[in-house]
This record gives C-alpha cells, sequence and structure tokens, in this order.
C-alpha cells in the first residue's frame, strides 16, 4: 500500500457495510488508490440476516426477503453472481386477525387506503359507521402544512377514521416498523401520502390518480412484490463476502472509541490496539453508534432514540398436522386484538422453496413498540403462547417437528416524529465538524434492506467524489 492510498474504515459488517465494501472493492479494482478494512464485532457477517438450514427447510431469522421495486439489492446480486438465484413469493390474499376470524384485506387496499370503494363496502372488517367515516377522506381538510411533520396515527385518523387505522392501517405498516403509529413520523415513513393529500386533498383520490398512472398488468399470473434467495438471504452475504479482500475483513473487532485526530480519525480497540484512518462509514445501530462517538456532543438523539425489541417463531410441521382453511400467505394481527402474535406467514405457501415437500412452516412474530416483555420469556413459553394464538384459527394437531425463536433486541429503530429534522442537523453538525465521518444503515434513512444498500454505496460515493 503507498502512502497516497486514501485509508476507509468500515464499521459494521451487515448489509449496509458490506455494500460499502463492495463498492470499495470495485474501486479498487478501477485502479482508484483507496484501501478499506471492514470490521465486525461477531463472529460472522450479514448482521440481522441470519439463514437456518434444517431437514430441508430454509428458515430466516431476520428478514426473509426485500421489495422488488428498490432494484439496488438485484443490481448488487446480478454483481456478485446471485442474479439466478434470485426468486419472487407466490402471491395470495393476505388477511387482517381481528378478535378470532381472519377478514381478506380488501382488494385495491394499498398500505390500507382504499383504492377501489366495493371491496371496503362490502367488507366486514369495519362497521357501517366505519366506513362512513372513511368515505370523510373525500371532503375534510388537509392534516399538515408541508413542512409540518405529525404522527402516522394523527394522519390517517384524522382522514379515514379510527377503525381503518386500528383494523388495517396499523397491523400493516407497524409490521414495517414494528413501531407505534401515534409515534411514528409521516415525513420520515411515508412523505409521499403527504404530498398526495397536497395534491389532491384526499388519500383515496390520491392513491386512484397514481394507480391509474402505472401500466397495466399483462394478463397471466401476477408475480409477487417481494424476492429472495434460493438459499435464503445468508447466501447472498456469503457471495458479497467472496468478492470482497480477505485481508480487508476483520471480524471479532470489538471497537470501543473513534476520536478524530487532525485530518484523520483514531479507532480505539478493545484490546489496545489502535489504528488510524482517513474516512470512516459507521453502519451500527444508532444507540452503539453514538457511544463510539461519545466524545462529541452532536449525536444526543441516536443515543436515546427509541428501539423496538422483537422476536420470530419458526415452526415446522408435517402438512398433515395443519389444517389451515384460508387460501393465501398469512396474516397480520390487529393491535386492539388480545392475541400474542403481531404477525404470521404461511411461509411454505409463500416460499415454496423454504419448505420440503410433505410439511408446513409457519414464522409468526411477537413484540412490538410498548410491549415487548414476551420476547423476554422463554423460547418453550413463546412457543406455546404463539400456538395458542395460531390454534384460534387453524386446526394444528400436536407439536411442531422442531422450532426455531430468535430475539432481536433493541433491533427495530423507530422513526419518530421530528427524525428527519434531527437526522438533518446530525448531518450538519458532522460535515461542519468532522469532515470524513459517514453515519448510514436502518437507523437513519430506510430500515429495508435495499434501503441500507443504497445508503452504502452513497457514503463510498461520496469519498471518491471527495
Amino acid at each position: 500500500m503507498t502512502n497516497q492510498n486514501k485509508r476507509v474504515a468500515i464499521i459494521g459488517g451487515g448489509i449496509t457495510g458490506l455494500a460499502a465494501a463492495h463498492k470499495l472493492e470495485l474501486a479498487k479494482a478501477e485502479g482508484i488508490s483507496i484501501e478499506y478494512d471492514l470490521f465486525e464485532k461477531s463472529d460472522r457477517l450479514g448482521g440481522k440476516i441470519q439463514t437456518e438450514y434444517v431437514n430441508g427447510f430454509v428458515i430466516e431469522r431476520g428478514p426473509d426477503s426485500y421489495l422488488a421495486r428498490k432494484q439496488s439489492m438485484s443490481r448488487l446480486a446480478k454483481a456478485v453472481g446471485m442474479e439466478e438465484e434470485l426468486l419472487a413469493n407466490d402471491t395470495g390474499q393476505a388477511y387482517i386477525l381481528k378478535d378470532d376470524r381472519l377478514h381478506p384485506i380488501p382488494a385495491g387496499a394499498v398500505m390500507g387506503v382504499p383504492t377501489e370503494i366495493q371491496p371496503f363496502l362490502t367488507t366486514k372488517l369495519f362497521s357501517p359507521i366505519g366506513k362512513l367515516r372513511a368515505a370523510g377522506d373525500f371532503f375534510i381538510s388537509r392534516t399538515s402544512s408541508r413542512d409540518e411533520d405529525i404522527s402516522l396515527g394523527h394522519f390517517f385518523r384524522h382522514r379515514l377514521g379510527d377503525e381503518v387505522v386500528d383494523h388495517l392501517i396499523e397491523p400493516l405498516l407497524s409490521g414495517i416498523y414494528a413501531g407505534d403509529l401515534n409515534k411514528l413520523s409521516l415525513k420520515a415513513t411515508f412523505p409521499q401520502f403527504q404530498q398526495m393529500e397536497a395534491k389532491h386533498g384526499s388519500l383515496i383520490k390520491g392513491m386512484k390518480a397514481s394507480r391509474a398512472q402505472q401500466p397495466k398488468p399483462i394478463a397471466e399470473k401476477p408475480k409477487g412484490m417481494f424476492l429472495t434467495f434460493r438459499n435464503g438471504l445468508q447466501s447472498f452475504v456469503q457471495a458479497i463476502e467472496n468478492h470482497l479482500d480477505a485481508d480487508s475483513i476483520h471480524k471479532e473487532a470489538d471497537i470501543t472509541s473513534i476520536q478524530k485526530e487532525d485530518d484523520q480519525y483514531r479507532l480505539q480497540f478493545a484490546n489496545g490496539e489502535s489504528l488510524l484512518f482517513d474516512e470512516v462509514i459507521i453502519t451500527t445501530p444508532p444507540h452503539v453508534t453514538a457511544r463510539l462517538l461519545s466524545s462529541y456532543s452532536y449525536f444526543h438523539y441516536l443515543k436515546e432514540m427509541e428501539v423496538t425489541t422483537v422476536a420470530t417463531v419458526a415452526l415446522g410441521f408435517k402438512k398433515e398436522a395443519v389444517h389451515n382453511p384460508y387460501e393465501g400467505t398469512g396474516f397480520v394481527v390487529s393491535r386492539k386484538s388480545k392475541h400474542t402474535i403481531t404477525a404470521c406467514t404461511w411461509t411454505h405457501k409463500k416460499w415454496r422453496h423454504s419448505t420440503p415437500e410433505g410439511h408446513a412452516l409457519l414464522r409468526s412474530y411477537v413484540g412490538r413498540a410498548g410491549d415487548s416483555a414476551i420476547v423476554e420469556r422463554s423460547d418453550e413459553e413463546i412457543v406455546e403462547a404463539v400456538l395458542h394464538d395460531l390454534k384460534q384459527i387453524m386446526d394444528i394437531n400436536g407439536d411442531p417437528e422442531f422450532y426455531r425463536v430468535t430475539r432481536w433486541k433493541k433491533a427495530m429503530p423507530q422513526y419518530n416524529v421530528g427524525h428527519t429534522y434531527k437526522m438533518a442537523k446530525i448531518k450538519e453538525d458532522v460535515m461542519r465538524n468532522l469532515p470524513g465521518l459517514h453515519l448510514c444503515g436502518a437507523g437513519f434513512e430506510g430500515v429495508g434492506l435495499p434501503d441500507c444498500i443504497d445508503q452504502g454505496e452513497a457514503a463510498v460515493s461520496r469519498i471518491l467524489k471527495g
């Protein structure tokens, strides 16, 4: 390595850090004078991506897929030779669990917002008064000014009423963020709805106009909105790692602090070692990032940022043990229900590659913002609670052949009201006082896997331009 090579440190080996490392690897291959080192505290890369293989089952313990329309992940898959391994989900009816009954999500509902009137008129998910209140969206006043940030709960309740929020929008959206709708920021999560209201004066009108502009699908079996890999998401992580310089990857590297020294940054390690770098990309969870940068006063919001604890519960059965009268791929649960689970995917129906012939795989979720005590219980207690809920809806005979409980403690960063403004302030402070430091990851500008990839690659683009 020559003295003129710029040295870049990447902190965190999740998908954000891996995307950054891959882009730097490509830059090196093009002859750019740059070196990088990726530091991961654990003994494996991939962060929340964890796939387990059990007797022919492919079990995702963290995320199980990504939105196909967000193309950065598919592009990265192609770059590392994984394009042929991509699979779309099988489509089917999705449901809402209200009380002990599954209700089909009304046709034409986009994130819970109706675009077709007839299915909303006929659904038993809402009372006649609830339906009438939702129709108020056509004529009620705007909820907020263009620059104002309000909660998703306030926004949707104002436009569509409590019933549609409690029994449709909240379970759908909290499935993405595991958050409290009454705290989550409209600007940080779904700014397009605020823009729709401003332009059309109505969410329903805005959504219908948006759908009308989309090309009409060719009459064939609808494609799934999500993509994953034949051998699980972990196979993608492995493929990226195989494209990186092995000498640049450092696992079980415990960094305790990051300090600016003149025009460089000193990384202090728990073993007493320290290293200097010209640029640092930090992809760790917000509270970890705040701890690494505790010498500076700019990161209080990251330290205080709310995070939710959740768990995934995978249950494997012989197919004949599960009598499921519903055609579809799974359901989400109304927050007002008495159930422990927040959602369940009939994985063997949604992702057929995941389950060997003659078996069924159910993947449930527990824990939500303000209510994650269940996650602290033993595996056996969690499985018992999940089975109790599932048996209210389906006939399940006997115990599962196996189960996997995966706890994700403080794993879901909450984009609460004011998030975008606070992040803008942090960016401004970093640019002015800590040039060469780049903060990114699920806690910043999007929680989905492609969002994280975008952020990691954008950090490298800034470095290469600099």
